[in-house]
């Protein structure tokens, strides 16, 4: 299959939504995004690689980050992660507090925000150095070691991130967060500020679309069993409440950010990661959602 002429196609085919996506501009530093970037890395088990446009660019990856934290915390705690927060789409927006009060202060999904805070709370329980240990596994999944938090971004969404400060007291208020609010902001807003550009976040993925196991070594970074449960959350949960608009028109399990990222897997075969930082309504990307429909429909690829 010509795959670098299917990207090339799939670029043409975007270009005229570049503008019509909407970048993060809740978050300061984001509203300096250029709307106008994008770029594509499909990555093979094979190390077969193709790319176009800005595929070589760092940006952050915001949420995508949540895929990293879980990985992490469920090889160090197992199952017990899942006792505090649950595995159901949402059906809400990503930062919904309705929700989680009705529900009694258990995130419905490791991958909107209040999850992911919980994920943070668990890191900074069992592990000595969360904010470092992190960074070292996404490096040994890269294979490179200039990944870095961006600390200005982080500082952004501190400033503006009243939200997310109301999700953990309200979680605490139920017993759902064990240590200091601010710790846990803080180190939350340092996971979502990593910068990666596509290539470096399709080697990550990569390790996931080869079922939990290193691809430039030999180490097994999740189980089987972790594997399957992490991709059924990715695929049911990984895209806000678009996740099964996503299902439905790309057909693979993924996630999103609101750096405009999105990051996919077919398992057993290859990742994908697109970027164009202008949103959907939804928080996902406009163009990134649609260069990635084109993609499993013109290579005829999905899990379905």
């Amino acid at each position: 299959m010509k795959y670098q002429q299917i990207l090339e196609e799939i670029h043409k085919e975007v270009v005229p939504l570049l503008g019509d996506g909407k970048v993060a501009d809740y978050i300061p530093e984001l509203a300096k995004v250029d709307p106008g970037k994008f770029g594509i890395y499909l990555l093979f088990l094979n190390e077969e690689a193709y790319y176009i446009g800005d595929a070589h660019e760092k940006f952050s990856i915001q949420s995508i980050s949540k895929v990293f934290m879980l990985a992490l915390t469920v090889a160090h705690l197992g199952e017990k992660v899942y006792e505090r927060v649950n595995v159901e789409p949402s059906g809400d927006p990503f930062n919904s507090l309705v929700q989680l009060e009705y529900e009694c202060g258990i995130p419905r999904n490791p991958f909107i925000n209040s999850g992911a805070l919980v994920i943070t709370d668990l890191m900074i329980s069992h592990l000595n150095n969360p904010k470092e240990e992190l960074l070292s596994f996404i490096r040994e999944l890269v294979g490179q070691e200039d990944i870095c938090y961006n600390e200005t971004i982080a500082a952004s969404e501190k400033a503006c991130g009243f939200k997310n400060a109301a999700m953990v007291n309200l979680m605490k208020s139920f017993g759902n967060i064990k240590n200091d609010v601010e710790e846990v902001l803080d180190l939350y807003f340092d996971f979502c500020s990593i910068e990666m550009n596509c290539n470096e976040l399709a080697r990550a993925f990569r390790v996931f679309a080869n079922h939990g196991k290193g691809v430039i070594d030999a180490k097994r970074y999740i189980t089987e069993s972790q594997f399957k449960r992490m991709t059924a959350i990715m695929q049911t949960c990984g895209f806000y409440d678009e996740a099964g608009e996503f299902a439905f028109r790309v057909g693979l399990p993924g996630k999103s950010g609101v750096g405009g990222g999105i990051a996919a897997i077919l398992p057993g075969e290859y990742s994908i990661v697109v970027w164009s930082p202008g949103l959907n309504p939804k928080g996902n990307s406009l163009a990134g959602m649609k260069a990635l429909e084109l993609f499993t429909t013109k290579t005829g690829t999905s899990i379905f």
